[in-house]
């Protein structure tokens, strides 16, 4: 597990590990006007029945990280460390190890530092071979370059960024749709290219590096929504200022296969899907449209795959899907 942790050093970090708290230098403020902390917390959620039920432990760390992460980097920060928490029913060290490995993947990949976490054994509260895992990170970035939302307008251009699947939110509803048993798991579809398992479980992307890309192709992103619970009807708002809407073409991109397989064999309607899942978006920016094409060329480069999804509009703050 230390050699894990010790990839995702960064050099503001203090002492080795073990201690009863975790030290990161402030040097990393210094030459900012008016550093701002940012910071982010979260778990997994029931996606964790799935990787119990897998018995694979290495991806849901990268959830946790990202679901963390991905909102600091929302607000214009960048991800300076993180720490987890995980609490089980009994301490199998294999098993520890192999989420913790997971939880550095999602550091490495945010460049963040696992400056420390905790361990629970917490034997009659959790089954023997069930566990549950949190995380909490803290970002920095300069006041002045918060993004907030506040300077978008009428006519601003949304781009949104492809996810890697469903993520780590809508599992209690995968869990009603398709029967959670090895044989289920283990079946591949055609149009999903890998078993139903392999689809499911597939980690968080993690948009730290992109949306780092953009703000340094000198694209201004006006606003930014991480597409989470509550999907598209939830989320978008939360990035508006009050008079304006944003406006969602659901043709614009493709909608990935697992969605429709969710459709096809739920019988889910489709407001229920855009208001539960990403839906193959996974960040949501609102650009002016003089920075849409930079931003696109910069989000390409960072190796991403982004679309033109719509546009804001005068009215209610909320989002029309058309």
């Amino acid at each position: 597990m230390k050699k894990h942790v010790q990839e995702t050093m960064r050099p503001e970090v203090l002492g080795g590990l073990g201690g009863f708290s975790g030290a990161f230098s402030m040097s990393a403020f210094k030459n900012m006007e008016k550093p701002t902390l940012v910071s982010g917390t979260d778990g997994v959620g029931t996606k964790l029945k799935l990787a119990f039920l897998m018995d694979r432990h290495d991806t849901v760390g990268i959830d946790c990280v990202a679901m963390c992460v991905n909102d600091i980097a929302c607000a214009g920060g960048e991800p300076l460390f993180f720490l987890d928490y995980i609490a089980c029913g009994r301490n199998y060290p294999e098993k520890i190890a192999e989420i913790v490995s997971g939880v550095a993947n999602g550091c490495k990949q945010a460049n963040a530092a696992l400056i420390g976490g905790e361990t629970a054994e917490m034997p009659g509260f959790y089954p023997e071979d069930e566990y549950d895992l949190a995380g909490f990170a803290v970002g920095v970035v300069d006041e002045k370059d918060l993004i907030t939302g506040i300077h978008v307008k009428e006519g601003d251009v949304l781009i949104g960024i492809a996810s890697s699947g469903i993520h780590s939110n809508g599992f209690s509803l995968v869990r009603k749709v398709f029967d959670m048993t090895k044989e289920s798991l283990d079946t591949y579809y055609e149009e999903l290219g890998k078993t139903l398992g392999e689809a499911l479980i597939t980690p968080t992307k993690i948009y730290v590096n992109t949306l780092k890309s953009v703000k340094d192709s000198g694209a201004v992103i006006k606003a930014c929504s991480h597409i989470t619970g509550g999907g598209f009807y939830e989320n978008i708002p939360r990035m508006l200022p009050e008079g304006i809407r944003a406006v969602v073409e659901k043709s614009s991109y493709q909608v990935p296969a697992i969605f429709g397989l969710l459709v096809d064999k739920g019988g889910i309607e489709e407001e229920i899907m855009y208001n539960t899942y990403n839906m193959g978006i996974g960040m949501i920016l609102a650009v002016s449209p003089a920075d849409v094409d930079t931003a696109m060329e910069a989000i390409r480069g960072a190796g991403e795959v982004p679309y033109v999804i719509g546009h804001t509009e005068r009215g209610e703050k909320g989002v029309t899907l058309c």
